[in-house]
């Protein structure tokens, strides 16, 4: 098996490439070991390395994020192991499908059903494929007052540059296509 890696833009993310589906769709982001282990073998062996910090699943990839004093000299040979080991063993990645959804708690007003509705379609097709490359996502949670809060995940998350593709890029975009739309920002 061989599994290729991808810096990201945010420095303390690496994007592993195992080379076979990780989902068979969505994504799922584990911020804290307890849940990974509960979940997922695979996100809980990866937590088991010290110095992890996030693990973050897409479709076809997996985004590690680490603690600010690791080096990925050190933690990279330790996480490949990890993808090496289970993915020869046949474990599961979700130890069950149904704890691979996520409660997603979007707030709108009934009103604004529509402009939401355009939000996401927007976001699903020009900006979830586009963050998804960089090992990243980026989801709607809320809309209020013209204001579109986003919670962005794996390599999205903590990366310097998030807020200048936050700003210039998403904010730019949703202002163009829905008028209604005055800013964009993260929670």
């Amino acid at each position: 098996m061989f599994i290729q890696t991808e810096a990201t833009p945010n420095p303390a993310t690496m994007k592993f490439l195992p080379g076979q589906p990780v989902l068979s769709s969505g994504t799922r982001e584990f911020l804290d070991s307890a849940t990974a282990f509960r979940i997922s073998p695979l996100a809980g062996a990866i937590f088991g390395v010290e110095g992890v910090r996030s693990v973050f699943f897409g479709t076809d990839f997996v985004t590690v994020s680490k603690s600010d004093n690791w080096e990925w000299s050190h933690l990279k040979p330790a996480i490949l192991g990890v993808f090496m080991e289970h993915f020869t063993s046949g474990a599961p990645v979700i130890r069950d499908s149904e704890m691979l959804e996520e409660i997603r708690d979007e707030q709108f007003d009934a009103a604004d059903q529509k402009i939401v509705e355009m939000i996401k379609e927007l976001l699903d097709t020009r900006v979830r494929p586009a963050v998804a490359n960089d090992g990243g996502d980026i989801v709607f949670h809320s809309y209020r007052k013209g204001i579109v809060f986003l919670h962005m995940r794996g390599a999205c998350s903590g990366c310097p540059s998030s807020t200048v593709t936050l700003k210039n890029g998403i904010e730019n975009l949703l202002r163009h296509f829905i008028p209604e739309v005055t800013e964009v920002c993260s929670i």
